[in-house]
């Protein structure tokens, strides 16, 4: 029997799912991140070996094909071999916007890249950096981490590269982006889940994995979450609550408008048009314990509104659906009664997400019909029951929450249709 391994680097930790020819899962790993291995890329490189060393040999020795996902716009520069030159920036690193006024006289308006968290923004801003000439090429996370199976820099897929200015209706990089004569190599764009190569042959055999086996273009983590939930029809969309809060609406209609943070991805003949907020599971977490959560969610009367009105932020600044790097946070007043503050919190980050769908509707997508929910939020039922009632809908829980499954069916998927 074939085994397909879709590995997903997300904001929490990186995990992996091993499934089969019917997409059955067969083995799941877990690697979470350590303070600070988020931003690090030692530890993205001892995470992904980790979970290769964790599959259970019999499956490792039959699996035919990985993808592997990252987080959207973490970018990192690297030199002629692969290694990183810096750090990487991170999928919410607003450095950039130093140099949004220069982008706006070269990106058509509106454009997705116009943006301070953009991996075009980053690129710029990047540029400056006094090690900058030692560079050779520009990767997106995914597609670093997949060089390090594979060995081939430079490749990516239209998912990462949509934020770097790729455009993902005519498959080529615009006319606007090439006069800028970028002094680095900037990806070779491929399908998502279209087989690049086959694995080094010493990581084939230091991990008792298949000669033959191909390492496939990878996505983002929250496209990867929406391939996982079981989403196929206009007006279906995925919300994941993980410490972010990620919006995926399926529609016939591409819908852009860097006003307001929103994108579209291409997928198949569909697009999924959304963005991203920074409220989400993060804050819950600055002020609650996992268990915390879990018991006071329960004192909470789900079918009564909270009065208190907030814009969670850990700090200032949100990408979607106010496009405003310098937002500040609003956390007050905060109750004596931590049930009334954890309310008011839940409450506060459903209207957030109803209101990035209602512009989203507003802006010509299809109409919403069904939520489905991945990530960690999904698994809070007092947390589900405030947000149907704010957005009108049945709100479900996906059919697979891992985006690491989503993944592996992308690895599968292209290796046959590549066949």
């Amino acid at each position: 029997m074939s085994f397909y391994l879709g590995i997903d680097f997300g904001t929490s930790g990186a995990r992996a799912v091993v499934i089969d020819e019917i997409a059955q899962i067969q083995a799941q790993m877990r690697y979470p991140w350590a303070a600070g291995a988020i931003a690090d890329v030692i530890s993205w490189q001892k995470a992904l070996w980790a979970l290769l060393g964790q599959i259970p040999e019999n499956y490792r020795r039959e699996i035919k094909a990985i993808a592997i996902n990252g987080t959207s716009s973490t970018v990192l520069l690297c030199d002629d071999v692969g290694n990183p030159i810096s750090a990487p920036l991170l999928y919410n690193d607003a450095r950039g916007s130093l140099f949004l006024e220069e982008l706006k006289k070269i990106a058509p308006p509106n454009h997705t890249v116009l943006s301070a968290t953009s991996s075009l923004a980053k690129l710029l801003w990047m540029m400056q950096l006094d090690n900058f000439s030692e560079a050779r090429y520009f990767l997106h996370q995914a597609d670093w981490l997949a060089f390090l199976l594979h060995g081939q820099l430079g490749n990516s897929d239209y998912h990462n590269a949509l934020k770097l200015g790729y455009d993902v209706e005519q498959l080529e990089y615009p006319e606007w982006l090439i006069n800028l004569q970028l002094p680095i190599q900037i990806p070779q764009v491929l399908a998502p889940g279209t087989p690049i190569t086959e694995l080094r042959p010493e990581i084939a055999n230091q991990f008792s994995l298949p000669l033959d086996c191909l390492v496939c273009a990878g996505t983002t983590d929250s496209i990867a979450a929406f391939l996982a939930s079981g989403a196929t029809s206009p007006g279906e969309t995925v919300t994941s609550l993980g410490s972010t809060l990620v919006l995926k609406l399926l529609s016939r209609t591409r819908v852009e408008d860097a006003r307001y943070g929103i994108y579209s991805h291409r997928l198949g003949d569909l697009w999924l048009t959304g963005g991203a907020s920074n409220t989400g599971g993060a804050v819950l977490r600055e002020f609650f314990t996992d268990v915390e959560l879990e018991n006071l969610s329960r004192e909470i009367d789900s079918s009564q509104p909270s009065k208190l009105d907030y814009y969670p932020l850990l700090k200032a600044g949100d990408r979607f659906p106010i496009n405003d790097p310098n937002l500040p946070p609003k956390l007050t007043p905060r109750p004596d009664n931590p049930v009334e503050f954890l309310h008011g919190l839940l409450e506060s980050i459903a209207r957030i997400e109803n209101r990035g769908y209602e512009l989203l509707q507003q802006l010509g997508a299809d109409s919403l019909n069904r939520v489905y929910t991945a990530g960690g939020g999904a698994k809070n039922p007092t947390w589900t029951a405030i947000r149907q009632r704010c957005l009108k809908v049945p709100v479900v829980t996906s059919s697979n929450t891992e985006a690491a499954y989503g993944t592996a069916l992308l690895a599968m998927r292209g290796v046959g249709s590549a066949e």
